[in-house]
C-alpha cells in the first residue's frame, strides 16, 4: 500500500458547531510541480464518496482516479503547467481526521463522538493545506457535487486566496429532495444491526446492508432517466423469462447491487453518515447580504458548470447564483452541457465539458501570470 501523504495540525481546528478537532490529519496528494513564485496551484475538492486520489492510479480501488480523464500531463486540468492539490475531507475515510479516526483526548476511535462537521470545516482544514505549501493565492479551486459547494466555500470566505472557482453540478444550497434522499439513506446504515450505534468496527463488523443500499438509493439521483433507460431498460439479467423468486431479474436491479457491493468495500459508513449531512446544512442563501458587500469589493472570477439532465442540482439552481453574482458585480462565465448523463457526468468523458474548461484555464492563466 503507498503511504498516504498527509500533515497533523498543531493547532486546534475551530469547527461551526462550536466544538475543535485535536491533533486534526489531512491526507492528500499532488500532481505537477508548483513554479518558483507560487502562482499555478489549483485545488481540486472531491464530492461525496470521492478522495485525494483524483489522477493516476489510485491505491484503494487499483482503478483510475475519479477524475483522471480531467487531470494530468497535457489534460484540461494540465499538470505540465499547473500544481493540483487533492485533499480527503475531514470526516471522510481515506487518511483525514474521521469518525474512524483515534480520538488524542480519549485514545479511542471516534466513533458517534466525532463532532458534526460542516462543508465550511472542510474548507478550514483546506486552507490550513494550502498554507502548509505557502501558497498566497490559488490560481483556481475547482470541485463537482460536494465538491462544487467546498469549490463556493472558497470563494465565500477565502476570496482573496484565490484567482477563480469553478464549481460544476452543483448548489448554493441542499433541496429538501436531496435532504430526504440523504435521510433514507442514513436510516438504512442505522437500521442495519451491523451498525452497533456506530461502534462496528470494536464490534468486528460493519453495516454491509445498509451502506450498500444507501448507496444505491443515492446511485440513481447521480443518473437521468433516460440513460437508466437507454443502458438497461427492462433488460433480464439472465435468460427470457421471470424467475418468479426475488432474485435479481432485471439488469439494472444487477448494476445497482453491484454499485453498492462495491461501495462498502472502500467507504466508512460512519463517513457516509457526517458527510451526507454536512452536505444538508450547506446553505448560502442566509449569507446573501454579507455576499453581497464582499464581491462587491473583491473581483473574484467565477465559472459554472450544469449538465441538462441533472435533476439532482437542476440547472435552474445555478442560474441563481449567477443571478445573485451578476448583482454583485462579478466576472461570471456559464456553460450548460447538453447531455443525457444525469448528474454523474461531471466525472464522466463528456468532451464539451472537457474543451470548456480547458479554455476558460488558459485563458485566465493569459490574464493572471
Amino acid at each position: 500500500m503507498k503511504k498516504i501523504n498527509k500533515i497533523i495540525f498543531e493547532d486546534d481546528l475551530k469547527l461551526d458547531s462550536g466544538l475543535s478537532l485535536q491533533k486534526c490529519e489531512i491526507a492528500f496528494e499532488t500532481y505537477g510541480k508548483l513554479n518558483k513564485d507560487k502562482s499555478n496551484a489549483i485545488f481540486i475538492c472531491h464530492a461525496l464518496s470521492g478522495d485525494q486520489y483524483c489522477s493516476g492510479i489510485s491505491p484503494i480501488t487499483k482503478k483510475e482516479g475519479w477524475w483522471n480523464k480531467l487531470v494530468g500531463p497535457g489534460k484540461p486540468i494540465n499538470t505540465k503547467k499547473f500544481f493540483v492539490i487533492c485533499s480527503n475531507v475531514i470526516g471522510g475515510c481515506q487518511g483525514s481526521t474521521g469518525p474512524s479516526s483515534i480520538n488524542p483526548k480519549t485514545g479511542k476511535r471516534y466513533d458517534l463522538n466525532f463532532p458534526v462537521i460542516t462543508i465550511s470545516d472542510m474548507v478550514k482544514a483546506q486552507i490550513r493545506l494550502v498554507d502548509y505549501f505557502k501558497i498566497d493565492k490559488l490560481f483556481a479551486v475547482i470541485g463537482g457535487s460536494m465538491g462544487g459547494m467546498q469549490a463556493l466555500e472558497w470563494g465565500v470566505s477565502y476570496a482573496e486566496r484565490v484567482h477563480a472557482i469553478i464549481p460544476i453540478a452543483t448548489s448554493y444550497r441542499h433541496s429538501a429532495q436531496n435532504i430526504a434522499f440523504h435521510e433514507i439513506g442514513r436510516q438504512s446504515i442505522m437500521s442495519d444491526p451491523n451498525w452497533h450505534k456506530g461502534k462496528y468496527i470494536d464490534k468486528k463488523t460493519k453495516p454491509k446492508r445498509g451502506l450498500s443500499v444507501a448507496r444505491m438509493i443515492a446511485h440513481i439521483t447521480y443518473l437521468s432517466e433516460s440513460a437508466l433507460q437507454r443502458k438497461f431498460g427492462r433488460n433480464l439479467q439472465k435468460g427470457q423469462k421471470f424467475s418468479y423468486k426475488f432474485d435479481v431479474d432485471f439488469q439494472i436491479e444487477s448494476y445497482l447491487k453491484h454499485q453498492g457491493y462495491s461501495f462498502v468495500d472502500r467507504f466508512d459508513a460512519n463517513s457516509y453518515l457526517y458527510i451526507t449531512k454536512a452536505m444538508d446544512y450547506f446553505d448560502l442563501s442566509i449569507v446573501q447580504n454579507r455576499l453581497f458587500n464582499k464581491f462587491k469589493k473583491i473581483k473574484i472570477r467565477f465559472c459554472f458548470f450544469t449538465f441538462s439532465s441533472d435533476w439532482l442540482f437542476p440547472t435552474s439552481e445555478t442560474k441563481a447564483m449567477i443571478k445573485f453574482l451578476n448583482s454583485c458585480g462579478s466576472n461570471v462565465s456559464f456553460v450548460e452541457i447538453k447531455t443525457d448523463k444525469g448528474h454523474d457526468a461531471f466525472l464522466l468523458n463528456e468532451i464539451e465539458f472537457h474543451k470548456t474548461l480547458n479554455g476558460f484555464l488558459n485563458g485566465l492563466q493569459k490574464s493572471v501570470f
